[in-house]
């Protein structure tokens, strides 16, 4: 078996709405070779993975996989669901599966698998492909150690139990949220200006400068003491004579910490002789330079979690203790104890395993064991002597018994150090009493504050923790800005910069990506095809934009995936055949598959072309209380009419006029002819293109003035719209210069073309040569058809012989039924621009078409015609800044 193509698709996709691995697999030798035609294959590989009877598959019910594999399935499919299963078992679980044969390549099929993590699923699949080919060889596999490497996969991928409980919140209210890096803990919430970063429990509003004072424990308690909450008297030393002194003058029982560590590294409480003052200090001054020895204050420890500007949650903390049963050493007692399922490492399970340091050691030694004693039955024995769940401790809640008074100290202490999330530390022989009642004393503010034992509580009621801390970053707010996604066969680059400018006039700071570039409020920030995955995800994480208008090629959903989970607004300009025999795309029906990918992913609102009968069917496959808007250049459009009159809104032209319309109220929004980029009226793929921007922004909220007004002042020319209808004046001909590279785009030029003038049209053609020879025959026999005269050029060979491009178009042009005359020939794309334009009289109109830039245009014009060329590369130059 041989991987010929594996993509991660990070969004919503062809084959599900959520994240999916996509391999492309050639299965070789084992093509339509079934599980059951291998004996021994099925009963080999439930034995070694019996979890796969849980897998429901066709059947529809338990054990319904293991069916399928006794009745006979075929290896892609079953290489399908061991993978899911290896997720599954490595602790990131995943469901979703589909396999199904690429036309045409028998023993090649597209496996599609969900993830949750997408390091595990690669290596997952990769451990199905050993595994299946294995035993369809007769052989045996030992899964134990492959298995383990993959788990340990998930747990360095893996997000801690805090932070997943946060960003579980967030997905329950509807925020987007991604992680900002593979490996880093870091994440952000939100889109655009609206985001928000997370990193553990620390959000971005929390400065460095609070953080700091929240690691440096005694400025922590200046600060305070200074705000009048009540803190224990202490000072910071860094010798052990000067602890000894320290500890002498506190007159009592002290506890002895590290200045700056967290999670109770170092900390020893009840220190009472100058030798354990001694053995104290150098525990703390393992972890820190400075250490601290402050009043012993007496009672229980309590962690108290403020979000905002109230108290989300407060827990008793008790230390991590074994009780004895008189047979048993404490060593053992911890083993069983660490051995409770509920107990990880570190903080990837909801309590953390006890560790048996220097620390146990010491606690026991106060209680007279040692590791090795067996204390008596009934008896509890201590294992430190802080209650910090990340050294195993455990916790109870007890967020209703604080007081009032209680409460706002806590606040006010999170508020005065400057922290947003805080983790306050507390100690008191109550925690329903005021803290002034029984000396009690906050003894640390937590930046990052873990809330395991919040959300898992090993006694009292659960709090949720995490959405306290969502809501204390977003309010009511779900963190997203509007996003519009634009997608069609031809159109979309005008449309998305059209809809962008009209956002922009209207005073939103605006996003936009397009197969031209990324514009951030109207400047260029990238060059080049920017209509994927990674090009939307710059726009969505630039906290400069308050509106996002995305152009959504089908290259981007195919490769990626969409890099939202949904939009607002999905529009389908129109669907035509282009791009079809690659990557499974074969036909206008498969293409029309994955531009609805985009109108599936509309939360308010799809707006669709009433005149293409894909996009109309799209309608009917949409969201529930998903709007659908039409738009339509004939008013007389059947759909159109017939969803008017059942009360949807559409924007429709008629008698040259952009009209939206509800059903009931028909209202002229402007003139075609007052749009600059109808070219006076005569470009009517740009008043579609129009009338589908204005539909997507009413749809979001715009008046009819905002639309109006944007349309009205957006240009199409070399700098705001390179290649796509920038008109020029060669010398008394009107050159066109355009991307059009496909049938529909071509047969729409010429119809403009024809407006323009009384004289001839004429067009310089190409098209890039991965299209399939029946297209490169299309595109020559509708440019025959509908220009007078047309000069052939080859431009991108990709991959084909010199002149093969050419030849086929040449061929189409001819089955057109033109004489040789009217069709002209040259390779190279500055000579037949040089040729076309030679062929002209002035009055007539020459569309140069497929052009890779403006320079290109200049270039060829440099030495018949330098004037013409030093306007062009002006544009060119403007574009370029």
């Amino acid at each position: 078996m041989n991987i010929l193509d594996q993509r991660v698709l990070r969004g919503p996709n062809l084959y599900a709405a959520r994240p999916c691995l996509l391999t492309v697999l050639d299965l070789e030798d084992l093509h339509e070779v079934a599980s059951n035609a291998i004996p021994g294959f099925t009963a080999a590989l439930l034995a070694m993975m019996p979890s796969l009877m849980a897998h429901r598959c066709s059947p529809g019910h338990y054990g319904g996989f293991a069916e399928r594999l006794r009745d006979g399935t075929y290896m892609g499919h079953i290489i399908e669901h061991v993978t899911l299963e290896l997720q599954c078992l490595a602790g990131t679980p995943a469901g979703f599966g589909r396999t199904r044969r690429v036309r045409g390549q028998p023993g090649v099929y597209r496996v599609v698998c969900a993830f949750k993590e997408e390091a595990v699923a690669r290596d997952a699949f990769d451990l199905a492909l050993a595994i299946v080919g294995a035993l369809a060889r007769g052989e045996s596999f030992a899964l134990e150690e492959p298995l383990a490497a993959l788990r340990r996969t998930a747990q360095q991928h893996a997000v801690g139990t805090s932070t997943a409980a946060v960003l579980q919140a967030a997905r329950r209210r509807r925020i987007p949220y991604f992680r900002v890096t593979e490996n880093a803990n870091l994440f952000q919430l939100g889109w655009g200006s609206k985001q928000k970063r997370l990193q553990a429990t620390m959000t971005g509003d929390a400065s460095n400068i609070a953080c700091r004072i929240a690691s440096d424990k005694q400025l922590t308690k200046a600060l305070l003491k200074e705000a009048a909450v009540p803190v224990p008297a202490g000072s910071v030393v860094t010798t052990a004579e000067e602890a000894r002194r320290a500890a002498r003058k506190l007159r009592g029982t002290v506890t002895i910490k590290p200045l700056d560590a967290n999670q109770g590294k170092g900390v020893t409480t009840q220190c009472r002789t100058p030798e354990e003052v001694d053995a104290a200090f150098a525990a703390a001054r393992a972890f820190s330079r400075s250490v601290i020895v402050e009043r012993h204050v007496e009672g229980q420890d309590y962690r108290v979690l403020v979000t905002g500007e109230r108290v989300a949650a407060a827990s008793l903390r008790r230390p991590p203790t074994v009780v004895g049963d008189g047979h048993r050493t404490v060593r053992e007692l911890v083993a069983v104890e660490n051995a409770n399922p509920a107990r990880g490492k570190g903080h990837t399970n909801i309590l953390t395993q006890i560790p048996l340091d220097e620390h146990a050691q010491r606690a026991l030694s106060t209680q007279g064991y040692t590791l090795d004693s067996v204390p008596p039955v009934g008896v509890p024995v201590l294992l430190r002597g802080n209650a910090n769940l990340s050294t195993g401790g455990t916790a109870e809640d007890v967020t209703s018994l604080l007081p009032d008074e209680t409460r706002d100290i806590c606040v006010r202490a999170a508020r005065k150090i400057g922290l947003d999330v805080a983790g306050i530390d507390l100690v008191c022989r109550d925690i329903a009493r005021p803290l002034a009642e029984q000396d009690g004393a906050i003894i640390e503010v937590n930046a990052a504050p873990g809330i395991r034992m919040h959300q898992y509580p090993s006694a009292g009621t659960p709090r949720d923790a995490g959405d306290a801390i969502v809501e204390a970053m977003y309010g009511i707010d779900n963190g997203r800005i509007p996003v519009i996604a634009i997608t069609g066969t031809n159109g979309k680059t005008t449309t998305t910069l059209m809809t962008a400018h009209c956002a922009r006039a209207a005073g939103h700071r605006t996003g936009a990506t397009t197969t031209e570039g990324i514009y951030i409020d109207g400047s260029q920030i990238a060059h080049g095809d920017c209509s994927g995955y990674w090009s939307a995800r710059t726009v969505l994480t630039d906290p400069a934009v308050d509106f996002a208008v995305l152009e959504t090629a089908r290259g981007g959903i195919l490769k990626r995936g969409l890099a939202f989970d949904r939009c607002d607004v999905g529009v389908v300009l129109n669907v035509s055949a282009d791009h079809l025999g690659l990557e499974g795309v074969d036909t206008v029906e498969d293409l029309a598959r994955v531009k609805g990918v985009v109108a599936n992913a509309a939360s308010r609102c799809v707006v669709l072309n009433a005149e293409d009968r894909h996009c109309v069917r799209m309608a009917q496959k949409l969201r529930e209380r998903v709007e659908v808007l039409f738009f339509s250049l004939d008013p007389d459009n059947p759909v159109l009419l017939k969803h008017l009159h059942n009360g949807g809104r559409a924007a429709y032209l008629q008698d040259g006029e952009l009209v939206i319309a509800d059903g009931s109220r028909h209202q002229v929004l402007l003139k075609a002819k007052d749009m600059p980029a109808t070219l006076g009226g005569h470009a009517r793929y740009n008043i579609a293109n129009g009338l589908a921007a204005a539909a997507a922004l009413l749809a979001t909220g715009f008046t009819l003035e905002q639309i109006a007004a944007g349309l009205s002042t957006f240009v199409s020319d070399g700098r705001s719209n390179p290649l796509r209808s920038n008109v020029f004046d060669v010398q008394g001909v009107t050159v066109v210069v355009d991307y059009a590279h496909n049938p529909a785009a071509y047969a729409a030029l010429a119809g403009m073309a024809r407006g323009l003038t009384r004289g001839r049209t004429l067009a310089v053609i190409t098209a890039p040569g991965d299209r399939r020879d029946t297209d490169m025959h299309t595109v020559g026999e509708t440019c025959a058809r509908n220009f007078d005269e047309i000069v052939i050029y080859e431009s991108n060979k990709r991959g084909r012989e010199v002149g093969e491009c050419m030849r086929l178009m040449h061929e189409g042009a001819l089955a057109a039924g033109k004489g040789e005359a009217p069709v002209h020939c040259r390779l190279d794309g500055h000579e037949a621009l040089r040729h076309g334009l030679s062929l002209c009289r002035p009055g007539d109109v020459l569309i140069f078409a497929c052009a890779t830039s403006l320079r290109d245009v200049a270039d060829a014009l440099r030495d018949s015609d330098p004037a013409s060329a030093r306007r062009i590369a002006e544009q060119a130059a403007l574009q370029a800044a």
